[in-house]
């Protein structure tokens, strides 16, 4: 996926130069540069700010196609797919309008990390973890999770996630509000 052509199409669609968006997000003009060139892929919490400031949501800078009717059942290859470091995510319902819940399958490959900000959002999210073990950190306070284990948490509270282990992690997960 050419991350960062639909990044510069955004920015573009709003108007933006790098400069301006790079003030606006807080995120280095350099860093939306090389992202736009492809050279570098961005965090999640980068990503987020960025396309918050252009007013759109991941799911629909990753959505393949406009939204029409309804889809109900998704194979495997119709879920977009999009990295981000070593994470990738792929999303069920992305160009679903108005939809209010939000289900990705989540890889964390060894060394996984949504980055060191620390994302913080309205709504709720859970998961249950299928394979290896993810350390979670919401607020104060720290766990690591195995196959079969879950969380659930209020958003707002500012959370990470890390795989500190050598094999890939992978998560089920549930937000609402759609955050992506």
């Amino acid at each position: 996926m050419d991350l960062g052509s639909r990044l510069k199409a955004a920015r573009e669609k709003k108007g933006l130069s790098q400069r301006q968006l790079a003030r606006l997000s807080g995120v280095n003009n350099g860093t939306i540069s090389l992202i736009e060139q492809n050279k570098i892929s961005p965090t999640v919490a980068i990503l987020k700010r960025l396309l918050d400031t252009v007013s759109k949501s991941l799911g629909e800078f990753f959505g393949d196609h406009e939204p029409g009717q309804p889809e109900r059942f998704f194979s495997a290859a119709e879920l977009p797919e999009f990295e981000s470091g070593e994470i990738v995510f792929r999303q069920v319902g992305a160009n679903i309008p108005g939809r209010k819940l939000q289900i990705l399958r989540e890889r964390y490959l060894p060394n996984g990390d949504t980055g060191k900000t620390m994302l913080s959002h309205d709504g709720e999210e859970g998961g249950i973890v299928l394979a290896g073990e993810i350390e979670i950190t919401v607020g104060d306070e720290v766990a690591v999770l195995s196959e079969g284990d879950a969380y659930y948490f209020n958003s707002t509270i500012p959370h990470r996630f890390r795989n500190l282990g050598n094999v890939e992690c992978e998560i089920v997960s549930a937000c609402t509000p759609p955050t992506f």
